[in-house]
């Protein structure tokens, strides 16, 4: 049995790492696509380090782009078979998809009307009729359900609290001589004690492991002490500056956590009365289907469903959809807080909002997540002095605050409590979707909590190892 890693290897996007049992056949864990600007991976999401023709089987981890948006690619280039994960994550990858889709024929498109003198036309990766046909090979399971691929193989899925329908997977193989060989993958691990969702459930043992490390070098603000400080970021911005805050925030979990939390400051009149406006087509989408699937739910919001039959809307709250409210925001002086996508500012209508408010000293800009270092997002995270936009240098005079507690990424401590049960059993741990410098720390800290040094690997991409 081999693994070979396509994707997130020392990256912290494009999940899809390949295992092939003893008889040829293939398990693609994830197909994601890679968001950033690293000219080292200009090619990656238009190659492939397999040939799609030859995989068997594909089990997806949850919906985030950077984990299923290859999918539609994927069938186009030849995939033949299913799509397996949870019910809530099919539900979201109907709207991800479609909105990656657009997302590059528009990008195609804007490309080719600035080069027309170029021989060479951009095309997208796929198209909407593409993602309809990804859709059509979806099969989906509840949490906890054990189910045969074919015999000798099973898998289970399990809460892995990161996004509406995250879950790890669990891989038991049947070798040839009758004994079994366990697999498992995290995903993208969840935070224990956070809003809506459940918290994640701690894996059986595996024979070998492939683990996120995303925050393997960090731990995060503690909840009580987050709440806090966004009441008073958003009392200096918006109530003593007159300004807004902006929050970059990922349609799909992020953006409904932040209006959570508002809504329960808002019931309890701790919330100033200022306009909040989620600006993402897809986030509104999303928080439909947020409604639609209850069964993720924590004890928490469940109890609170109870006094408050709407978690996610309150009275100054506004989604909008089209594109003439969303320029509205942009000439309006109001206090106000607006969310919207992209979560790294490197697309959607965000970086619009960023772009004609950075310049004011009034504007607040609230990062609440990882942002790949390429990403306008990540750049003023590191604290950037001018960034460019829209192919123009702008002054960064806007207030600049990061609160990585809001991230739906475990960090290290919260990473070893879910993985510290493997410390007898586990032969290999493979660290991927992380950098390598945060890799390195983590491996580190395992190795001064009990796991073997050795034993853990950080692989590079296309970077393949047996597994006996």
């Amino acid at each position: 049995m081999k693994v070979k890693f396509c994707g997130a290897a020392r990256q912290v996007t494009g999940s899809a790492h390949l295992i092939t049992l003893d008889d040829g056949f293939k398990i693609l864990l994830d197909c994601g696509l890679y968001q950033g600007h690293d000219e080292e991976m200009d090619d990656f999401n238009s190659t492939w380090e397999f040939d799609p023709k030859e995989v068997d089987c594909v089990i997806l981890s949850h919906a985030h782009i950077d984990h299923s948006g290859r999918l539609p690619k994927l069938i186009k280039d030849g995939y033949k078979g299913l799509v397996h994960c949870t019910h809530a994550t099919r539900s979201l990858c109907a709207i991800m998809l479609l909105d990656s889709a657009f997302i590059q024929e528009r990008d195609a498109h804007s490309w080719n009307k600035r080069h027309k003198n170029k021989k060479k036309r951009r095309e997208p990766l796929y198209n909407k009729d593409h993602v309809k046909q990804t859709m059509d090979r979806f099969v989906t399971y509840g949490y906890g359900k054990t189910f045969d691929i074919r015999p000798g193989l099973k898998i289970t899925f399990r809460d892995a609290g990161h996004i509406l329908g995250s879950a790890t997977v669990h891989l038991s193989i049947k070798n040839k001589n009758g004994g079994l060989t366990t697999v498992g993958f995290s995903g993208d691990i969840g935070r224990p004690n956070r809003p809506i969702l459940r918290d994640p459930q701690i894996m059986d043992p595996v024979d070998y492991l492939i683990c996120e490390s995303t925050y393997g070098d960090k731990e995060h603000e503690e909840a009580p002490k987050e709440i806090e400080r966004l009441l008073r970021i958003i009392h200096e911005t918006c109530v003593v500056k007159r300004g807004k805050l902006i929050i970059p925030a990922f349609s799909v979990g992020r953006t409904q956590e932040i209006v959570y939390i508002m809504d329960q400051l808002e019931t309890a009149g701790r919330l100033p009365r200022i306009p909040v406006y989620v600006d993402s087509p897809l986030a509104v989408n999303a928080t439909t289907i947020f409604g639609a699937h209850p069964e993720c739910y924590d004890a928490e919001l469940s109890s609170y469903l109870l006094k408050d039959p709407n978690p996610f809307g309150f009275n100054n709250l506004h989604y909008i959809k089209e594109v003439s409210d969303s320029k509205k925001l942009n000439s309006s002086r109001r206090p106000c807080i607006i969310i919207s996508s992209s979560g790294m500012a490197n697309a959607g209508r965000v970086k619009h909002h960023i772009f004609n408010n950075i310049g004011s000293k009034k504007t607040t800009i609230l990062i609440v997540g990882y942002c790949a270092p390429y990403t306008p997002g990540g750049k003023l995270r590191d604290g950037a002095k001018e960034l460019r936009l829209f192919g123009v240098n702008k002054k960064v005079k806007a207030d600049v605050e990061v609160m990585d507690s809001f991230s739906a990424h475990a960090d290290r401590k919260e990473i070893y409590g879910f993985i510290r049960n493997q410390r007898n059993k586990v032969k290999k741990i493979f660290l991927v979707h992380g950098e390598i410098e945060r890799q390195e720390k983590f491996r580190g800290y395992l190795g001064e909590r009990g796991f073997q040094e050795k034993n853990v690997e950080i692989p590079v991409l296309g970077q393949e190892y047996k597994l006996h």
